[in-house]
């Protein structure tokens, strides 16, 4: 009678639950993937998932991560420097934007002796 390897039970569920996925190749796609398993320190899994959309690759993290950064910083600078006056209708913000809004307030400004606080300072 020959001894027979016997698998725990722990190692079966193991198996059921993380199947095998075999497939053949050409050499061009294993160099492919040999390259791309180097190059961003990934694993077979880890390359099946990106392309399966379940896992993002890290140049989509950094992605992500430069356009919440990237809006953090607009919206803080917006508040920041945004210039806006009320509307004389409803009351809500109007953004200083246009060319001839610009060109009025700078008018506005300079016709009602606007300056430099520092320049007041030295003045007096």
């Amino acid at each position: 009678m020959s001894k027979q390897n016997r698998k725990a039970p722990s190692r079966v569920r193991y198996e059921e639950n993380h199947p095998t996925v075999s497939c053949r190749v050409t050499k061009e796609i294993y160099q492919q993937l040999q390259d791309i398993k180097q190059r961003e320190k990934k694993s077979f899994a880890d390359i099946l998932k990106i392309g399966l959309g379940i896992l993002q690759s890290d140049g989509e993290m950094e992605d992500k991560a430069y356009r919440r950064g990237f809006d953090k910083g607009y919206r803080k600078a917006e508040k920041e420097f945004k210039v806006t006056y009320a509307c004389a209708v409803c009351g809500e913000a109007v953004e200083l934007s246009s060319t001839q809004a610009k060109q009025a307030a700078s008018k506005y400004m300079t016709e009602h002796n606007w300056g430099h606080a520092q320049c007041y300072e030295k003045k007096q």
